[in-house]
């Protein structure tokens, strides 16, 4: 699961980094900003809350005074703020040697009954917004020598998943852009590394939730905390892993996943949903 041996030479060190996070307002957006502020030298915070980007920013200069911290108002569903704001980060010439996609938007529920303004607003902000901001900051990277890039993806991106097939499908994207963006930066000096979290106790889900809609719930046991996997992925990025799958169960399981055929995994699948319609 860990992949090729890290380069010692592309190892990143985040003491004194310059972040940007995507998605800093709640869960584990926000929890990247606390764990990162007492070695940050600054951090910029998008979302589309600001009024709880101030109050993280206000609560994160109280314990590290010296921190650099700028907020933006950004709807990464919305193409035209997208652009707006990769404007704003070359007029400003703001420095970012480390960038976490973390913002996404989930959708649980058949597809054929899917809102499509939702769906197309989960397909811009989980694949679109989050290969432009690469785009955007990479080659100032790549400039410098220094840099990581951390996409926070999921497990459900390792197989199609019946319920959820669109916010699955997306996070098979990020997966699969980390590893060959990994691929073509191999002697930069950039690392890329996804984030592969399970169920985690967050308000993702409910916002993914459609109202009627019954979802079979993770076992309690699977579930692991936000700080944990905010933890993980730092150290995943500080050692230049290419995957973290944050707990031991759902390394495990996706052990099992990625070795199980896909026939399998399609009768399963069809078993799972029709116990669901029940």
């Amino acid at each position: 699961m860990a992949g090729a041996q890290a380069d010692p030479a592309t190892k990143m060190n985040l003491q004194g980094c310059r972040a940007l996070i995507t998605g800093a307002s709640a869960g584990i957006g926000y929890e990247f900003a606390r764990q990162l502020a007492p070695r940050a030298a600054s951090l910029v915070l998008i979302a589309r809350r600001k009024d709880r980007l101030e109050e993280l920013r206000d609560e994160l200069n109280k314990q590290s005074p010296s921190l650099k911290i700028e907020v933006r108002k950004v709807d990464l569903s919305d193409h035209v703020q997208v652009d707006a704001f990769c404007e704003w980060i070359t007029r400003e010439n703001v420095a970012i040697d480390f960038l976490i996609n973390n913002a996404g938007l989930g959708d649980s529920g058949p597809f054929a009954t899917g809102d499509v303004t939702r769906l197309k607003e989960m397909m811009q902000l989980n694949v679109v917004a989050l290969t432009l901001l690469t785009r955007r900051l990479l080659p100032q990277m790549i400039a410098r020598r220094r840099g990581a890039i951390l996409n926070v993806s999921s497990s459900a991106g390792f197989l199609p998943i019946p319920g959820v097939a669109v916010y699955a499908a997306s996070k098979a994207y990020v997966t699969s852009f980390s590893e060959a963006l990994r691929a073509e930066l191999h002697g930069t000096g950039i690392s890329v590394t996804a984030l592969c979290p399970g169920p985690v106790h967050t308000e993702f889900s409910d916002v993914a939730q459609r109202t009627n809609t019954r979802v079979a719930k993770s076992p309690e046991i699977a579930h692991v905390s936000v700080e944990r996997v905010v933890r993980d992925g730092l150290a995943a990025v500080e050692a230049d892993r290419p995957i973290a799958i944050p707990g031991f169960l759902m390394k495990l399981g996706m052990a099992l996943v990625r070795l199980t055929p896909m026939s399998i995994l399609r009768l399963v699948s069809r078993t799972s949903l029709r116990n669901r319609e029940l």
